[in-house]
């Protein structure tokens, strides 16, 4: 059997970009968070068993209803544990290296993630204290908080 040549194929292109926009409505103890966040506050609730999460979840981990009422925590707190972002990628939340934190926050019992600035990789390490730092214009989203830097008052 001879082997044949196929013809020049041209193959058709078409740029898309796929997208998933939707709105979303956060409800009311995600809008309670991130309105706080609007207002320069940082929100968490109490659980059924006294601990305070942030950020706020309408259940625990348990599948208890948090129904204990909202609590405003400090804006300081403590890295529970980190890693470092050497060279950042163009979606990161910075553009010079950073770390990616688990932060428990003053008065809080659970850690939220967040973006450590602390200038250089030996500057971080867990049980150091942080406070956050605000961007100029607050918008109601978690970015309203620009990063946490080292607390070393």
């Amino acid at each position: 059997m001879a082997e044949t040549e196929a013809p020049d194929l041209v193959a058709l292109t078409a740029e898309h970009t796929l997208e998933y926009t939707y709105t979303r409505s956060v409800g009311p103890v995600i809008g309670r968070f991130l309105g706080g966040l609007e207002e320069r506050r940082i929100f968490g609730v109490r659980a059924a068993d006294g601990r305070v999460l942030v950020p706020p979840q309408e259940y625990d981990e348990s599948g208890e209803a948090t129904t204990d009422g909202f609590v405003e925590v400090g804006q300081s707190g403590v890295v529970t544990t980190w890693t470092w972002i050497a060279e950042p990628r163009p979606k990161h939340p910075m553009q010079r290296p950073f770390a990616f934190a688990l932060i428990r926050l003053d008065g809080a019992d659970t850690a939220m993630l967040h973006v450590v600035d602390a200038g250089d990789e030996a500057s971080m390490r867990s049980g150091m204290r942080v406070r956050a730092r605000w961007r100029d214009e607050t918008r109601g989203e978690i970015q309203d908080i620009a990063c946490f830097e080292p607390d070393n008052r």
